[in-house]
Formats: structure tokens, C-alpha cells, sequence
């Protein structure tokens, strides 16, 4: 009967660390969205009207993106069509908020944001590699 007790135990245990795990991974993708729609705010100069009215169409933009990756990941060519088809109508629905010149570059910021990000994942990486991973002193070489 012990047995059994601990095992459902750590069962349980394990997976409430597990789903803690994942509330944490949604946690930093929602305050990088966060972080991504400001962005895009003070890049095309939005009044805090247009920034109000934007912010809802754009976190549902995200949010069926990520849906779409997910959906299609393993299919390139279809999930590039999907994204086009997704940007198209998103497009649409921005340019009733800010005008078509501005919500084309939408995308455009976008791809910025997400290569800065990356440029940045890719820093952190280097530094914390073993041996500092930064640049060399070529003074002890």
C-alpha cells in the first residue's frame, strides 16, 4: 500500500513540476508578445487610439500563427502558404485600424523583431559558453 502511495505521489509530483514547467514557457512568450506588439507600436508611430484598437488584432494575429506553425510544421510548402493566406487577411483587418501604408510594414517589423531576438539568443549563447565564449584576448595567445 506504500508502495503504491508513493508512487502516485511522485507521479503527481512530477507532473505539477511538469505543467509548472510549461506555465513559465507561456509566461515568457506572452511577455515577448508583449514585448514584439510595442515594438511594432513605436515603429509605426501609433497614437495611443490606434495602439488600443491594434493590440487585440494583433495578439490574435500571433495567436494564429503560432496555431498555423504547429499546424502545418512539418509541411514547408503548405505552411508558407497558409502564413501568406494568414498575413493577407490580417493585413486587411489592420488597415482598418491604421492606414495601408503602415500596416504593410507590420510584417516587416515583425521579421525585424524576431532577428533581433534571435541575434540576442545567439549572444547569450556564445557568452555562456564554457571558457567565457567571448572574444579572444589575444594577448595570451
Amino acid at each position: 500500500m506504500k508502495k503504491y502511495l508513493l508512487i502516485v505521489t511522485l507521479f503527481l509530483s512530477t507532473g505539477l513540476a511538469a505543467f509548472s514547467q510549461v506555465d513559465e514557457a507561456d509566461d515568457r512568450m506572452g511577455k515577448l508578445q508583449e514585448k514584439m506588439q510595442q515594438y511594432i507600436q513605436k515603429r509605426l508611430s501609433m497614437t495611443k487610439d490606434e495602439s488600443q484598437k491594434f493590440s487585440p488584432l494583433f495578439l490574435r494575429y500571433i495567436s494564429e500563427l503560432r496555431r498555423t506553425h504547429r499546424e502545418f510544421k512539418i509541411d514547408r510548402p503548405m505552411l508558407q502558404l497558409k502564413i501568406a493566406e494568414l498575413r493577407v487577411r490580417f493585413r486587411n483587418e489592420f488597415r482598418q485600424v491604421i492606414d495601408e501604408q503602415r500596416a504593410n510594414k507590420v510584417f516587416q517589423h515583425q521579421k525585424e523583431f524576431e532577428d533581433k531576438i534571435r541575434q540576442e539568443i545567439l549572444e547569450r549563447r556564445q557568452q555562456n559558453r564554457p571558457g567565457g565564449g567571448g572574444k579572444r584576448n589575444r594577448a595570451m595567445i
